[in-house]
């Protein structure tokens, strides 16, 4: 029977990674603190309880055992990695997309934010000074194939669903709650960025382990298949929980209780490119987006987060309904005093190339083949 180790296991993908590799027959043993265990994790896998972000730990448990597979989403990958050199047969190594330049610091490209898609040949981070935690990212990935030239790379997204460890979608869960009837928005909402549902992040992790010839040596972007808009994301959950919220949009700039949905000081588009997983190695949704926002919410819902609590921290929101209301009154006052101007000849249109609501009108009353 093949060999698997786990380095992580508990966190929201990798409960869906251990049973995985159940399923394809493997012996599986999980390496982590031992902080917390999950419910989903079967009583047949081994669990080696020490510290991987500390070397003389981390050896501790590894002792002189050796494994067909390793699969490291958790620790000091660049410790581990190196630890792990003659240990384990396919070496799968888990980081995050920080590694662009420009995905934690939007003003470093020019024109300021991302590529649309962004493929995993976009620029890296270069230097410290440009973004301390991506160029720290770029370096371990650098250091995983000087130690392990067939290992495979999987550049996460944001995680959500269960385990999640910084849930924005409470920011919204949360209000609806709390029976508020509105959310703000930056923009319209119209900011994209890539998630990834924990269920599908682990699917394309394992499709290394179905694939690794095609995975060997390679690096993988991985996000949901669909990337709904800030907007739709609030549609969904809302929809999911049976809620009417009302959708306030201003700039950017004064949509301050909306920073901790966004995530980024500038409204731009964080969109991973996931062609190559697509083609390389095959990878489809396994939960569509819509319907794993939809069961996220409804987790969060119904076991909702301690009000104050380490998460609300984290996202930094500070639920303060007042100042949300005296902003959107100020806000619809303002736009109630802006009047339209009086045009010399025709007011600006869509353009006569669109024909959708509102467009140009038909040139025959009757519409004929």
């Amino acid at each position: 029977m093949n060999t698997a180790l786990v380095i992580g296991g508990t966190g929201p993908t990798g409960h869906y990674v251990v049973n995985g590799l159940l399923q394809r027959g493997y012996q599986v043993a999980i390496l982590h603190r031992g902080g917390h265990e999950v419910d989903e994790i079967p009583a047949q896998v081994e669990h080696i309880h020490v510290d991987p972000y500390d070397e003389a730990s981390f050896l501790s448990g590894l002792q002189d055992r050796r494994f067909d597979l390793c699969i490291a989403s958790y620790g000091r990958l660049r410790m581990i990695a190196e630890n792990m050199v003659g240990r384990c047969g396919q070496f799968i190594s888990i980081g995050g997309a920080p590694a662009y330049a420009g995905y934690m610091n939007p003003q470093l490209p020019s024109p300021e934010g991302l590529a649309v898609p962004t493929a995993e040949t976009a620029p890296l981070v270069t230097a410290a000074e440009q973004d301390e935690k991506g160029y720290r990212i770029v370096r371990t990935e650098a250091a995983v194939f000087e130690l392990h030239p067939d290992a495979s790379h999987f550049r996460y997204p944001f995680i959500y669903g269960k385990y999640q460890l910084v849930p924005r979608e409470w920011c919204i869960v949360r209000r609806i709650l709390d029976q508020r009837p509105f959310i703000i928005l930056p923009e319209d909402g119209l900011s994209l960025c890539s998630y990834g549902f924990a269920e599908n992040m682990a699917h394309a992790v394992l499709l290394a382990v179905d694939k690794p010839q095609a995975a060997r040596g390679e690096i993988f972007n991985c996000a949901d298949d669909t990337c709904p808009s800030l907007r739709q994301v609030v549609e969904i959950i809302a929809a999911a929980l049976e809620a009417n919220v009302e959708i306030v949009s201003m700039p950017f700039h004064l949509a301050q209780p909306a920073w901790p949905l966004v995530g980024q000081p500038l409204p731009t588009h964080r969109v991973l490119d996931t062609a190559k997983l697509r083609y390389c190695l095959g990878y489809r949704d396994q939960v569509e987006p819509a319907k794993a926002l939809a069961y996220t919410a409804r987790q969060l819902a119904a076991a909702p987060l301690k009000k104050g609590g380490t998460e609300e921290w984290v996202l930094q929101d500070p639920f303060d309904y007042a100042a949300e209301d005296a902003l959107v009154e100020s806000w619809l006052r303002a736009c109630a005093g802006v009047e339209a101007p009086e045009y010399s000849n025709e007011p600006p249109g869509i353009g006569l190339a669109y024909s959708g609501p509102g467009g140009r009108p038909r040139s025959q009353s009757e519409f004929t083949s």
